[in-house]
């Protein structure tokens, strides 16, 4: 490209010259969605003129030129439609985003230098690595890498030309360096969305064994067992609706489930996806789809659907329709979603009278599962989750909380344990200032 008239085209011009010289040859054009963007939407006359310029040079190659045009992009649908069309750009080959068995290949590439010590295990790091491309995977080798010799640098003299043979022959990259440094790495796939493997297990969560169990079957079983579904020709449920009152563990439900089945886990707040700009609410929706997909396996959670998918038809004063144009989206991209993508929807919601019927009819929403109140049984292993990293002193009865708190949320339960705490770190702040003062005033006594 060039400021100059002119000059970008004659750059072009001498390209392929110069490849047609030279043949057989290959002229290869990085990011083409630079350079040859879509014309209606261009402002610029120069790119314009270089489209122009490409499309009479590639119609100009000869049959037996023997000169082959290669071009890339992550962007294909920013191209000028004029270059994908036969005798052109007609062959499309799409690199998507490697499989379980292509992230083991990438990383016994990367790793085939490295001193790896007996515990690891390269297939597991595959396994727990999605959405992860070639370069994320050599990235974390090099973080797994860098981790190793960092544990080893207190032993290592700075000061010495050489480093001993002896720190050299220890150095080895161990199963926790890779952990480490998963741990650090998002995959640039989807660096734009917030991404987590949650770090909330069944054991945060008091009570609710029904619900749990039926979890397990709608999403870890497709997951870790999709071969028993192919014997029975059974197709897994694409989606769950968690309804119920506020509190009650919807969300970490949705979040227990993602880390169980050791899937990425995709939070989108309803409100989120709606803005101003006309067709922008929808274009959000498809992205975030499309995010899940790379990321699979993806719990995708939708918390308060009932701000996105209200019954259609009823939104007044609903500006050009917006909501409606959403939910229609939701609809179309629930509808194209692979059964093999291993993407799986809940959605979240304590109104779900006010929901479209269309996004609970079997292959969408269609498992309803309310989340009740707990009762005096759950209350107890809520209490008991809720304390079991704190001291608790002996004379504390769960089974008699529970009783007193008839009616009470997760959340509130939650409240009281946290509430009790700072209670208690209150009292021993409290004594210890009083211990200092004392020892301050009498310090024989002490």
């Amino acid at each position: 490209m060039s400021k100059l008239a002119g000059e970008s085209e004659s750059n072009l011009r001498k390209a392929f010259e110069e490849a047609e010289k030279n043949a057989p040859a290959i002229i290869f054009i990085d990011e083409l969605d630079a350079i040859a963007p879509k014309r209606e939407k261009t402002h610029g006359e120069v790119e314009r003129r270089i489209v122009s310029q490409l499309l009479t040079l590639m119609d100009g190659l000869k049959q037996r030129a023997h000169v082959i045009v290669m071009a890339a992009t992550n962007r294909p649908n920013s191209i000028d439609p004029a270059l994908r069309r036969f005798g052109r750009f007609d062959r499309e080959v799409d690199i998507g985003i490697p499989d379980a068995t292509g992230r083991l290949e990438i990383l016994q590439i990367h790793t085939k230098n490295m001193k790896l010590a007996d515990d690891v295990d390269l297939e597991q790091v595959a396994n727990e690595t999605h959405g992860h491309v070639g370069a994320d995977l050599a990235a974390l080798c090099s973080e797994a890498a860098l981790q190793a010799i960092r544990k080893k640098m207190d032993l290592i003299d700075l000061e010495d030309e050489t480093i001993d043979a002896e720190v050299m022959n220890s150095l080895a990259v161990t199963m926790d360096d890779f952990r480490w440094a998963l741990s650090q790495s998002n995959p640039s796939a989807l660096r734009e969305t917030v991404v987590e493997v949650p770090q909330v297990t069944w054991e945060d969560i008091g009570g609710l064994e029904d619900v749990k169990r039926e979890l397990q079957e709608l999403v870890q079983y497709p997951v870790e067992h999709p071969d028993k579904f192919l014997k029975f020709g059974m197709t897994p449920s694409k989606g769950v609706l968690f309804y119920g009152p506020p509190g009650c563990g919807k969300t970490l439900l949705a979040k227990a489930i993602a880390n169980e089945c050791q899937a990425n886990f995709i939070s989108i707040k309803g409100p989120e996806l709606l803005t101003m700009w006309f067709g922008e609410s929808e274009a959000n929706v498809r992205e975030i789809f499309d995010k899940a997909r790379q990321a699979a396996p993806c719990v995708l959670f939708f918390d308060e659907l009932d701000s996105i998918a209200k019954a259609r038809g009823g939104n007044i004063g609903d500006g050009g329709g917006a909501a409606d144009r959403v939910i229609n989206q939701i609809l179309t991209e629930m509808d194209g979603m692979s059964t093999k993508k291993n993407v799986f929807i809940i959605g979240a919601t304590n109104r779900p009278d006010i929901i479209d019927p269309a996004i609970l009819r079997p292959g969408r929403l269609d498992q309803l599962i309310y989340i009740p109140l707990p009762d005096e049984k759950s209350r107890v292993a809520i209490l008991k989750a809720n304390l079991r990293k704190s001291p608790v002193a002996k004379d504390v009865d769960l089974d008699f909380l529970a009783k007193m708190t008839n009616g009470f949320s997760g959340a509130d339960l939650t409240e009281i344990c946290q509430r009790a705490c700072k209670l208690a770190i209150r009292e021993s702040i409290e004594s210890e200032i009083r211990r200092e003062r004392e020892r301050q005033t009498n310090p024989s006594a002490m």
